[in-house]
């Protein structure tokens, strides 16, 4: 009952409380450029679709921290979603800068990764530990696309933002590497693409809702 009182705190925490960061937003090594309306608003947009990310994040371990009966697993899921709170920090904070929101649909977002969390965790930990490997991993890419400026990505102006996007790509490839250490299995190709295709729609419909 405990675990569950927790796990209910741990997603009204989530979706609605502010969040403080346990270190101090990365900074960039240039300040940022002047940037037209357009370039905040398209910078906006590419960082509340990160948020939606770390909403996830929050749900994926949580649900997953619940569902095994592993307690050095659940300590391993309860420490990375303590870690991806500085996401949503600095993240919040950010938007708040260029003057826009957080999703209106993180309810919905938490929910589904939630879900999704729970089924990989009564899979078994291996299966579960291999969720955080791939999820990670796509989440890393997508991250690395925001940096591209060329290519849709970030602005080249907007160092603020490129600077939160740096680090938290290094934190996610980290979050991988001890999810592998700690004997995740490889997914199947089948579900990889699945959770690429599920991607895609919430960081498409992120982008503008």
């Amino acid at each position: 009952m405990d675990a569950l009182f927790h796990t209910f705190d741990t997603a009204l925490r989530t979706l609605f409380a502010p969040h403080h960061s346990a270190h101090a937003t990365p900074q960039a090594n240039a300040p940022s450029a002047e940037m037209s309306d357009e370039e905040k608003r398209h910078a906006a947009a590419l960082m509340r679709v990160n948020h939606v990310g770390e909403v996830c994040a929050q749900a994926l371990y949580t649900a997953q921290a619940y569902a095994t009966s592993n307690p050095k697993l659940r300590e391993h899921f309860t420490q990375a979603c303590i870690e991806e709170t500085d996401h949503l920090a600095w993240t919040e904070q950010r938007l708040a800068e260029l003057g826009s929101r957080t999703s209106l649909l993180n309810p919905l977002w938490y929910a589904g990764a939630f879900g999704i969390g729970l089924v990989a965790g009564k899979l078994g930990d291996a299966v579960s530990l291999g969720f955080v490997v791939e999820t990670e991993k796509q989440v890393g890419a997508h991250l690395q696309s925001h940096l591209d400026a060329a290519n849709g990505g970030l602005p080249e102006g907007d160092q603020a933002s490129r600077a939160i996007v740096s680090q938290m790509y290094d934190d996610e490839i980290r979050h991988a590497d001890n999810a592998t250490a700690s004997g995740a299995m490889e997914l199947p190709t089948p579900v990889k693409k699945l959770m690429h295709a599920a991607g895609k729609v919430m960081t498409t419909v992120a982008h503008h809702i």
